[in-house]
């Protein structure tokens, strides 16, 4: 019997290397995030997504690479 191959999932250029800290000021308070290998790590819980973190904190939600402003511009022609 083949086993299926494992699909590797493509880091997001966007997001730090494993280990680097996001930090973002919101609401008077530093907020950090630390980046895992397969997830974040923050106040003690890991999540699977900036979005649900922004979630956790915001009460609504919102995309988690604009709450912590790690989005690229576009380049426009």
């Amino acid at each position: 019997m083949r086993t299926p191959p494992v699909r590797q999932q493509q880091a997001d250029s966007r997001l730090p290397q494993p280990g680097a800290v996001i930090s973002r000021l919101y609401k008077g308070q530093t907020l950090q995030v630390e980046v895992l290998p397969a997830g974040f790590a923050f106040q003690g819980t890991v999540y699977t997504s900036l979005s649900a973190i922004a979630k956790a904190i915001t009460g609504s939600h919102c995309n988690g690479f604009l709450f912590f402003h790690l989005h690229q511009e576009r380049n426009q022609p």
